[in-house]
């Protein structure tokens, strides 16, 4: 007997912390330009930072961890990262 196939829905309980990991270039305005859009989406929240540079050292990640209220919230904190021009991938 074959088994119905569901599509799987990933939900998140708000708050919750969240990782969220943006990647650009590294040197020129890249982290205060994250730390700048994170910040107005976030108002006076607190953040942690951490950053790492790639092997080779020509891009830089950064991981800003935070408690996320909702899910538009990250949405449109993803939308604007995503269409800066320093950002090249956000996770």
């Amino acid at each position: 007997m074959d088994r119905p196939m569901h599509n799987k829905i990933t939900c998140m309980e708000f708050p919750c912390s969240f990782p969220l990991k943006v990647m650009g270039l590294n040197g020129g305005p890249f982290e205060s330009v994250v730390q700048a859009v994170i910040k107005k989406h976030l108002q006076d929240a607190p953040v942690i930072y951490e950053s790492r540079l790639s092997g080779s050292g020509k891009y830089l990640s950064i991981t800003a961890t935070f408690t996320a209220t909702s899910r538009e919230q990250l949405d449109a904190l993803y939308r604007e990262l995503n269409a800066h021009e320093l950002v090249v991938m956000t996770l």
